[in-house]
């Protein structure tokens, strides 16, 4: 039995296979129909949570703020404004997305600047949250005309996908740090 690679498709066609096979053993239909339910209960709650999440991230200006910031959602907004506060511990935005480990790796010997992968060090849950965010802009900077999109869309085309992924992910970072740290509001480049 083949299933296509992606949660999405599993949920669909895990109970059409137990439904129409009689090849499997009862025991493993049973198995998979247990996991099948597990999921569905995880799914159930991971909403519930994350509409609970959804007015907590309203409740503050900070977070309101980091909501305008496209690629940052209430679930992020929130464990950012946890784990970084005002944003004050930090000097300048590269501090921040030095933090995060979404920057690469420097080694420089003899005066010249060579830059490696990523460092992959901080908060692991904040680097993966900005880099899932910056991944959904990416898909639509082609079909926008804002600064942001203008300046992703060469990286992207030079370096590709990922790379250009975590340099939004970097650029974000260095802006959600702006916002804490001065208290303004996001404003979109035309």
């Amino acid at each position: 039995m083949v299933i296509a690679q992606g949660i999405e498709r599993r949920r669909r066609e895990v109970p059409g296979l137990l439904a129409a096979t009689e090849r499997l053993p009862e025991l493993v239909r049973d198995v998979v129909e247990e996991l099948r339910e597990r999921l569905q209960e995880l799914d159930r709650r991971i909403t519930d949570y994350d509409h609970r999440i959804e007015p907590l991230a309203q409740q503050t200006d900070a977070t309101r703020r980091l909501l305008q910031v496209a690629g940052v959602g209430p679930s992020t907004a929130t464990a950012i404004v946890a784990t970084l506060g005002n944003g004050h511990a930090f000097q300048h935005g590269r501090q921040v997305a030095a933090w995060g480990g979404l920057v690469p790796k420097q080694h420089s010997p003899g005066g010249k600047t060579v830059l490696g992968r990523l460092t992959k060090q901080g908060n692991v849950y904040l680097r993966t949250r900005l880099s899932h965010g910056a991944r959904a802009g990416l898909q639509f900077s082609a079909k926008r005309s804002d600064q942001k999109s203008r300046w992703v869309e060469p990286v992207r085309q030079r370096r590709g996908n990922h790379i250009a992924a975590v340099a939004l992910a970097a650029k974000h970072a260095r802006i959600v740090w702006a916002l804490l740290a001065h208290g303004q509001e996001y404003q979109r480049a035309a």
